[in-house]
């Protein structure tokens, strides 16, 4: 049975985890950079976990800057398994209310200035073109967890839901934003594409609870959209999140991973084109 570590990302308004035992902070560098702050390593009910900050803990790097590759592969360089996440969303769903939280299950890229792959020629680790499929590009077996870590904490969650990630840092006109909608998208954020991906590509397992901060531009009714109203709703909800995430650990942990890890590790290696 293989032996499980846990990186945890938190996003907008989490930037530090109280429930790690011992942390004990690590700096390191990769291949493709710094990542965005140093590693925070100890236990959660006894597993091992590494806490990361996508924008560091001062929020100071804006989702088009965020080194996605090199956080990723700073994990997978721990030691890491699993990836499970946070991120502050709007929500483009009227029954999905600011406050609630989406298991995510599907992604709608509209990015355009970020390495989505590790395997662009400039790793010399690295050599090929990855021609990675990502039909279902969450962990269907991780998500499970995050559900029932949820269900055992009696909080109530969306268990599936479309993430549109935008470039930003600007939020969304009201024309994209009806546009996203009727496209079926449920969520919208800056940062899940290419941070999914790149963790497909290395063979982590990664799971991802949305938290809707409020309705983006396109309801009527709604106060308009704003980083203030976005950061409050998360700080008077993160503890819903934390909760999950934390509850979440120990049940990844009771789990048989080999089949699934050695399934992303063989998807990636018979998608690269040397």
């Amino acid at each position: 049975m293989s032996k499980v570590k846990i990186g945890i990302i938190g996003g907008s308004g989490f930037y530090k985890l109280d429930a790690l035992k011992d942390p004990v902070e690590k700096s390191v560098t990769t291949p493709f950079g710094e990542p965005s702050d140093a590693l925070v390593s100890g236990k959660i009910e006894g597993v091992d976990c590494v806490v990361l900050a996508r924008h560091n803990r001062k929020h100071g790097i804006m989702p088009t800057n965020i080194n996605y590759r090199a956080n990723i592969w700073a994990l997978k360089e721990e030691g890491c398994t699993h990836v499970i996440v946070s991120t502050a969303c709007g929500s483009l769903q009227e029954a999905i209310a600011p406050g609630e939280l989406v298991i995510l299950d599907q992604f709608i890229d509209r990015t355009t200035k970020r390495a989505q792959t590790f395997y662009d020629g400039t790793c010399g680790q690295l050599p090929g073109i990855c021609h990675l499929p990502v039909a279902e590009p969450f962990c269907s077996l991780t998500r499970d967890c995050l559900k029932k870590a949820a269900e055992a904490s009696n909080i109530p969650v969306h268990p599936s839901g479309t993430c549109v990630t935008i470039e930003g840092p600007r939020f969304s006109s009201k024309a994209e934003s009806f546009l996203f909608k009727s496209w079926g998208g449920h969520v919208i954020n800056m940062t899940t594409v290419p941070e999914c991906i790149l963790a497909k590509e290395a063979g982590l397992c990664y799971a991802a609870i949305a938290m809707a901060t409020d309705y983006d531009c396109w309801h009527p009714h709604n106060e308009n959209v704003s980083v203030e109203l976005a950061l409050t709703t998360f700080r008077e909800n993160v503890g819903k999140v934390t909760q999950v995430l934390c509850a979440a650990v120990p049940i990844i942990a009771k789990l048989d991973w080999t089949v699934t890890i050695r399934e992303l590790k063989d998807a990636v290696q018979q998608n690269v084109m040397i």
